[in-house]
């Protein structure tokens, strides 16, 4: 694991020659332009949905999902060129094996699983009983 950093620019390399031979060089250069802008557009975007919600004053930790920062990282790996990396980012993009792949990294706590399936975006549901109390009915 601590080889990773060294050996993943080679297999990188590796993969973008191959896919230079299998199609074309200009072809290969293309992907690379083209994950290259798909990833910027990714970044910025999250980057500009932070904040315009910070300029609302909202605090920071509120406003930092898991899923906002997943959408950044894949921006993030889709910018750098090769194929490897752009496999992760398309595993990080989708939703359910974004929950998955985070509930590893965190570990099943329940917690950690119950903070997870919070999503911002939806409104939070309480749930309880209630009575009804009328106020003529106090006597």
């Amino acid at each position: 694991m601590r080889f990773v950093p060294f050996v993943l620019p080679w297999l990188e390399l590796f993969t973008l020659i191959q896919l230079g031979i299998s199609t074309s060089a200009v072809a290969a250069l293309g992907y690379v332009f083209v994950t290259f802008v798909v990833g910027f557009l990714l970044l910025r975007r999250e980057g500009q949905s932070l904040i315009s919600q910070l300029s609302k004053g909202q605090p920071l930790s509120s406003q930092l999902s898991l899923d906002d920062m997943g959408v950044g990282f894949a921006g993030l790996l889709l910018m750098i060129p090769g194929l490897i990396t752009d496999v992760f980012a398309l595993f990080v993009l989708l939703g359910p094996l974004r929950r998955r792949l985070v509930r590893r990294l965190r570990g099943s706590t329940p917690q950690a699983a119950a903070e997870e399936d919070v999503n911002p975006r939806r409104p939070e549901i309480i749930e309880g009983e209630y009575r009804r109390v009328d106020s003529g009915d106090d006597k």
